[in-house]
């Protein structure tokens, strides 16, 4: 069954009522996440309330759909609903082969120059609600979504630049496997995914792990700090003296 695509507001609100029925998901607190995706969130899963950022790194086909769907799925297995807006090449095949229940996901490609209304009105209905950040967004709006999302208890997942979020994943480097000398088929890719936020979530944190994922995760440690090579010199006894430059 494919992912609802929703047209006009009284579609949308013919979504909103029945995802906004009592629901044995919805009074979890915290949604969960694969357990690949655990260690880089504060509450080791999707709060409610909460707004995670996905930002689109270069070049702009850099794993960020990818993780978006990796950030779905358990989440849409455990019951709840999830909305995509403002990304028309969101694929529902995809979406299916990620977990993803398409008779719970709603596509909104197109919301046009109403998305702050649109995106309202999913938060007040819908579990997850990922969106496309468009250019012309401003503070106050993002500040009102996310403050809706809060009051709603709905998990608001912009995908794109976004201030001002609890925690922002991006995913940084990512190598293909598959692909032999000159054949074969890309299978899976290997991301390393960094997150940053504030709160609980203020110390940067890095994975890496495949996308698909198979659970074999590597934790990266944040790296030290560089000190530049001028302001290192030796001293007699093989002490090294670290100076301000």
């Amino acid at each position: 069954m494919a992912g609802r695509m929703v047209v006009g507001s009284a579609a949308l609100a013919d979504l909103v009522r029945p995802a906004s029925a009592p629901d044995p998901a919805g009074s979890h607190r915290v949604l969960p996440v694969a357990p690949e995706l655990t260690g880089l969130l504060p509450h080791r899963g999707l709060r409610r309330g909460s707004t995670v950022a996905v930002t689109v790194g270069q070049p702009r086909r850099s794993g960020g759909t990818s993780l978006v769907l990796a950030l779905l799925a358990e989440a849409s297995r455990a019951g709840s609903w999830c909305a995509v807006v403002g990304v028309p090449t969101f694929g529902a095949g995809a979406a299916a082969e990620a977990g993803i229940a398409l008779d719970r996901l709603a596509l909104v490609p197109h919301p046009g120059p109403d998305w702050p209304t649109v995106v309202a009105a999913l938060i007040d209905g819908v579990d997850v609600v990922v969106t496309a950040v468009p250019h012309t967004v401003s503070a106050p709006v993002a500040d009102r979504l996310a403050a809706r999302a809060r009051q709603r208890g709905c998990v608001l997942v912009p995908y794109g630049r976004w201030t001002g979020a609890d925690v922002t994943l991006q995913v940084v480097r990512g190598v293909w496997e598959g692909l032999g000398a000159g054949r074969g088929r890309l299978r899976r890719r290997e991301v390393t995914v960094s997150a940053r936020g504030r709160g609980a979530a203020a110390r940067p944190k890095e994975i890496t792990m495949w996308l698909p994922g198979d659970g074999l995760t590597r934790v990266v440690p944040p790296a030290a700090p560089a000190v530049p090579a001028a302001s290192v010199a030796p001293r007699p006894g093989g002490f090294t003296v670290v100076g301000s430059g």
